[in-house]
């Protein structure tokens, strides 16, 4: 076992033994609807993924497969009907959308106690505050490798690179908080920042989810860092059977020998993703952020 690595299928695999074993002791059975818009192959990978780990851990699940063509008040109605489902305990809408869809009204319209993917601004707004709530999946599985890696991030430099509403700004407010694996100097770096190598130097933490494959490279960090990559990019490559192969944000080869710790892709923070909305599910099923 390389201990430098940070193993998100590890991970994520006890998160699933953990919540088998909870619904063990309870008579309740947590229910997901999943809304896939079009037919966007990626997504319909990531939906099957979240599907079969319904299946596994015995959830009642809806993968309600819609046409791209869907007027977007037929979708709201859609997710009215679910809102309005008691078998239903979460809602997920499968992004992206369809480009005549407001993606905005759509995300609005679950009912933010069902939003189990965090993306409504009740829950992010909660997020910023400190305050109890959903938090979207992928920052909610870095976060909690970080824990169960034990690392220390009370005054530590965090730096984020990517400020998407799907992780970066997300992951940033949570390392932000004065809690448990976090308590961080948070910097965040995007497209505008000048010279981001001058800040990636300092960060003993860094998130990178900036969508470009070996961004970071083993000259931009110092030595000791923790390197958490999100990232997960197609690039084609002739010599595999599917023609292309996974990379991430990071340059794993050259950013290796300096990390203390380090996640892979695949294998990393994608598998948290997953584990991390079987539980916000279930909480949700409880009633343990909104009774």
């Amino acid at each position: 076992m390389d201990e430098k690595i940070i193993d998100g299928k590890l991970v994520s695999g006890l998160i699933t033994e953990e919540i088998k074993n909870e619904l063990s002791f309870l008579s309740i059975t947590p229910g997901l609807a999943l809304i896939l818009v079009g037919s966007n192959p990626a997504s319909e990978i990531y939906v099957k993924m979240k599907e079969k780990k319904c299946k596994e851990l015995g959830y009642y699940s809806v993968i309600d497969i819609q046409p791209a063509s869907i007027p977007e008040n037929e979708l709201l109605a859609l997710i009215s009907k679910y809102n309005n489902d008691v078998r239903i305990h979460g809602i997920l809408i499968q992004l992206p959308l369809p480009k005549h869809i407001n993606e905005k009204n759509i995300l609005e319209a679950v009912d933010y106690k069902k939003d189990v993917d965090g993306f409504h601004p009740v829950n992010s707004g909660r997020l910023m505050a400190g305050e109890k709530c959903y938090i979207p999946c992928t920052p909610a599985g870095i976060h909690e490798l970080l824990l169960r890696y034990k690392v220390e991030t009370s005054g530590k430099n965090t730096v984020v690179i990517g400020r998407s509403n799907i992780v970066g700004k997300p992951i940033a407010n949570i390392m932000l908080q004065k809690a448990k694996g976090a308590n961080s100097t948070v910097t965040i770096c995007h497209s505008a920042t000048k010279n981001i190598a001058d800040h990636t130097k300092r960060a003993d933490i860094i998130i990178a989810a900036i969508g470009k494959p070996g961004f970071l490279k083993g000259d931009m960090i110092k030595v000791g860092a923790v390197i958490i990559d999100v990232g997960i990019n197609r690039i084609e490559d002739p010599s595999s059977k599917k023609g292309y192969r996974i990379s991430g944000d990071v340059d794993f080869d050259e950013c290796y020998p300096k990390a203390s710790l380090i996640t892979p892709v695949p294998g990393g923070v994608g598998p948290m993703t997953i584990a991390m909305l079987m539980r916000n599910t279930l909480d949700a099923a409880l009633g343990r952020i909104y009774s």
